[in-house]
């Protein structure tokens, strides 16, 4: 039976994908499904990191249309990716998986400050390491955490598992009955077509270190092993076949 293709991953959760059926909050139900499935690929040996939004608790930019000073409303969206991560820890624990949660902003009560060389050593001990608290600075996404962990790490891959979202689409399929699925993409399409994947920085800072990302859909369970296998499921992102990161296609 063949291995997994990608050995060391960042699997990054959007805060909705944890509200399950609410909109928000957080689903245990849910999130104990995600945990399962987390362990099903650390069984085959692969080295996870992950890395949660806090949309379903708190969005920084939502505080900032509303009048909210950017920078205080985008570490309130920390917090809430502390929260979302302490809730995934547990569920993975109770899987019989070791866990280490490193935050961005120092808290050493309930987690340990991220330190890039103690995250590599956690996961070549086979342990879950979450990052939390994006990186610590505001005007972030944690898209751009995602991209910038694992360009630290050398993450093969990152896996964005979305919430209803099979791939990535050329506009909104639940407003276009029309749309048309990619099964592929370059870095540039994103940026040259305005594609809804992750914001601009991200997409840039995957580009720029050749860091490959598959979007698929999370609700349909084993989705996160298919896709470590490299099975043909959801969009994948990343250099054409001759290696070109640029060269726009038709």
């Amino acid at each position: 039976m063949p291995g997994p293709k990608y050995r060391r991953i960042v699997l990054k959760l959007s805060g909705e994908s944890l509200a399950g059926s609410m909109k928000t909050g957080i689903s245990t139900e849910t999130v104990e499904t995600i945990a399962g499935q987390i362990k099903e690929i650390v069984d085959l040996g692969v080295q996870v990191a992950v890395v949660v939004g806090g949309g379903n608790i708190w969005r920084g930019a939502h505080g900032s249309s509303k009048g909210m000073d950017r920078a205080t409303s985008d570490y309130m969206g920390m917090l809430a990716t502390i929260i979302n991560s302490l809730a995934l820890q547990d569920a993975i624990e109770k899987h019989g998986v070791d866990t280490r949660l490193q935050t961005a902003i120092e808290m050493r009560e309930i987690a340990e400050p991220y330190i890039r060389r103690r995250a590599i050593r956690h996961l070549e001990k086979s342990r879950v390491v979450i990052f939390a608290a994006g990186t610590g600075n505001p005007y972030f996404s944690t898209d751009t955490t995602a991209a910038l962990r694992a360009a630290e790490i050398e993450a093969d891959v990152i896996l964005m598992a979305k919430k209803g979202t099979d791939g990535v689409y050329d506009s909104d399929p639940n407003e276009n009955p029309g749309a048309v699925k990619f099964d592929e993409l370059m870095y540039m399409d994103i940026l040259n077509r305005g594609l809804r994947v992750m914001d601009a920085t991200a997409t840039s800072l995957c580009m720029d270190n050749s860091i490959p990302m598959v979007v698929f859909d999370l609700d349909v369970r084993g989705n996160i092993k298919r896709a470590v296998m490299g099975e043909d499921i959801g969009t994948y992102i990343g250099r054409d076949r001759n290696g070109e990161a640029g060269a726009k296609r038709d």
